[in-house]
């Protein structure tokens, strides 16, 4: 058996000890999901208007009651988010597993603090991405604004791509007006950034960033969430889904129509990053190839779609080498 989670090998149950213990605060929680799919979008239906987290995937709030997950209208401390349905992008039914794979990828390959996560089942087998909200502490909200919030910015005052009408060089400025320890955080943005590139994650905007208050009353970035190879799924959109820089363009770019190596390490300067931790950086993910591919196949993906998804990270690896 495997962990629903963290995908090792386990005796029995669906959960190993570790992320029963921090996703379930040890509850024996099974993997199977007391809704069904019907269910689950009647519930969606019904909080439509009320229920709060933003995105355009289906999703429904949940807490445990006992050994049970129950819908809440409000005051979740889980997401449940099912693969799209007849969204007509490809590999719509790896949707749950593509993500959970990825935050796994994040989490496990290269230390990337993540919300964590699982893939629960549908009576009927279907997988559903759960995660746990990082917001949530004793029974208390936690201040936590995303960075379109931080910069004023909303459908109202910049039209609807509000959340990609920015650049990722702009993002670390944003980062710098609000948290006190920029020159921590900031190699957590841009590891988070090259990383997103390397899986590709064409759907990284701005509301995908956000800062969180910490035990000691000062803003840092929250754990990473919403990760995904999005190329997986939309094979011909943008490599990055904003511009790395606000006016500038490299040789490597005006060359050749993408970002590589050289760009990356244009905006670890911009960061504040040496240039010899930036190449560090970069040359640590390109070296750990072979575990993403293994971890790619043990994960809950369908056999074609892990073929791309493999493919899709060799043909990043390639940009960043250059």
């Amino acid at each position: 058996m495997i962990c629903h989670s963290c995908l090792k090998i386990i005796r029995n149950g669906d959960f190993c000890q570790k992320c029963k213990k921090e996703l379930f605060d040890g509850v024996s929680v099974s993997k199977k999901l007391p809704l069904s799919k019907p269910e689950f979008n009647l519930i969606r239906k019904e909080m439509s208007g009320r229920f709060s987290i933003s995105g355009v995937q289906n999703k429904i709030s949940l807490s445990l009651e006992g050994k049970k997950f129950v819908s809440m209208n409000n005051n979740g401390t889980y997401i449940l988010k099912p693969s799209a349905e007849r969204s007509g992008l490809r590999f719509e039914d790896s949707m749950s597993a593509n993500e959970h794979i990825t935050m796994q990828i994040a989490r496990q390959i290269f230390g990337i603090s993540t919300a964590r996560c699982a893939l629960l089942n549908f009576p009927d087998g279907e997988y559903a991405y759960v995660t746990r909200r990082f917001d949530r502490k004793s029974g208390h909200k936690l201040r936590q604004e995303d960075f379109c919030q931080l910069s004023d910015r909303s459908e109202d005052t910049h039209g609807k791509n509000y959340k990609y009408d920015c650049s990722y060089e702009l993002v670390g400025k944003i980062l710098k007006q609000y948290c006190p320890a920029y020159k921590i955080e900031s190699l957590k943005l841009f590891s988070l950034i090259l990383f997103s590139y390397l899986i590709g994650n064409g759907d990284l905007h701005l509301k995908n960033f956000s800062l969180i208050e910490s035990d000691f009353k000062d803003f840092i970035l929250t754990p990473a969430y919403d990760l995904m190879n999005t190329t997986l799924h939309i094979p011909n959109e943008n490599r990055t889904a904003l511009n790395i820089f606000e006016n500038y363009e490299t040789e490597h770019f005006k060359t050749n129509g993408f970002y590589g190596r050289e760009d990356f390490l244009h905006l670890s300067s911009l960061y504040e990053i040496s240039l010899e931790i930036a190449k560090k950086i970069i040359s640590d993910l390109i070296l750990k190839e072979s575990d993403i591919y293994k971890l790619i196949n043990i994960s809950f993906l369908t056999e074609d779609s892990k073929l791309q998804y493999c493919n899709i990270v060799k043909d990043r690896i390639k940009a960043l080498t250059v």
